[in-house]
């Protein structure tokens, strides 16, 4: 390992992923000398990041003093993070291992427009931070969870057929822009100073949460979100699969052969989000008499085991089936998780019973169909998760120490 690969942002990222945990190890695993990794722990140490665990004990034969296990220290800093769905939002302040120090769930209309959603962000962020008690000065990010496609690179959300108003909105400066504001009306002098904002898909951070957290060996890894629309978030090698501008996993927008006349939400006809998507059976069931707002209300009735609903939910998987079989062939991946406000048993059903009739067995030889095990924290996790991972990259950690500090 050279010695740009081997910088205190390297170090550092050896020890959060377990693989050198001790100043030896560190050593071993660089080729550094002991005053190198020595002066690059310092760094680390003096920036609050690390800290000492206890000590690995030592073999009775060996001899010598125990070796010093070293820590990414997650309570140094927080970050804030936001899910939003069509019509409920949730917010938390999380420490750097996505523990939950004040959450907040309420609704929140994504229709009002990005300026009336992200000022009522900034004011939950600002009051959050109080129940946390926790100073505007220990954030180091916010982390964003939005329903449509999202550009990586620029932050932008790019013509999200649920997200009226947000096609190209700046942001992640408005986002900043309107935590300050609060922060700094909740009692703060001269405003808190400005964190990095990172945006992306809701799907894709829920994918990411899940994969970490309860399958972090599968390294083909698939989530469907079906709510009030439909998209999936997929994992390759631990990583988020985003494609070259954020669009992929949009499977929503896939037009069906027999559906021409299903009109969508994006303006177009016979697309999967119009026919089996929560928006898409609300409106079925109350054709059927059985009146039904939005795809958090078919979740109530499939709760409840209303027989309408329960029937509308597994044709709803079927369709959804039918895409999947060739999503998951092209994939391969070793897990497909369900997730959003139709996940359960009919709707899981009628997936199973399409992509096994259809898909080849070797493709789902070694395939587990399962449901969301994080359920409505999903999302905030993935955005926590994605701050951390940035900030903490080797990269933009080297960048961050030699940054002046306030």
């Amino acid at each position: 390992m050279n010695g740009n690969q081997a910088s205190a942002g390297h170090l550092l990222r050896l020890i959060r992923e377990g693989r050198a945990t001790t100043r030896g190890a560190l050593q071993q695993a660089t080729g550094l000398s002991r005053s190198t990794v020595g002066h690059r722990l310092d760094q680390l140490f003096a920036a609050g990041w690390l800290r000492e665990g206890a000590p690995r004990p030592v073999e009775a034969s060996t001899g010598g003093r125990p070796s010093t296990r070293l820590e990414f220290d997650p309570s140094h800093a927080v970050v804030l993070a936001a899910d939003l769905g069509t019509r409920h939002a949730s917010a938390a302040v999380l420490d750097l291992a996505g523990t939950v120090l004040a959450e907040h769930a309420d609704e929140l209309l994504i229709g009002d427009g990005p300026d009336a959603v992200l000022d009522r962000l900034g004011q939950w962020f600002a009051t959050l931070l109080k129940r946390a008690d926790t100073a505007p000065g220990r954030v180091c990010g916010i982390g964003l969870s939005v329903p449509g496609p999202v550009d990586w690179a620029s932050g932008l959300v790019i013509q999200p057929p649920i997200m009226p108003g947000w096609d190209g909105y700046p942001l992640r400066e408005r986002m900043r822009q309107a935590y300050a504001e609060h922060v700094t009306s909740e009692g703060g002098e001269g405003g808190p100073a400005p964190v990095p904002v990172l945006v992306d898909n809701d799907a894709n951070l829920m994918a990411y949460a899940e994969q970490r957290h309860g399958h972090p060996d599968c390294s083909a890894f698939l989530l469907v979100k079906v709510s009030t629309g439909i998209g999936a978030g997929v994992v390759v090698d631990g990583q988020m699969y985003r494609g070259i501008d954020g669009g992929a996993g949009d499977i929503g927008h896939i037009r069906l052969h027999d559906c021409a006349d299903a009109l969508c939400m994006c303006g177009s006809y016979g697309c999967l989000a119009a026919v089996a998507s929560g928006r898409a059976l609300a409106r079925q069931l109350t054709e059927a008499g059985v009146p039904t707002a939005s795809g958090s209300d078919v979740r109530a009735h499939l709760a409840a085991g209303q027989p309408d609903a329960v029937r509308l939910a597994r044709e709803a998987g079927r369709r959804v089936g039918e895409v999947l079989v060739t999503v998951v062939t092209l994939l391969n991946p070793g897990l497909l998780m369900i997730a959003g406000d139709l996940a359960g048993t009919p709707f899981l059903t009628g997936v199973r019973e399409l992509l096994y009739q259809r898909a080849m067995p070797r493709t789902t030889a070694h395939l587990q169909v399962v449901t969301s095990q994080l359920g409505d924290r999903a999302g905030l996790a993935g955005a926590a998760a994605m701050v951390v991972e940035d900030l903490y990259a080797p990269d933009r950690a080297d960048a961050r120490l030699a940054a002046p500090r306030a």
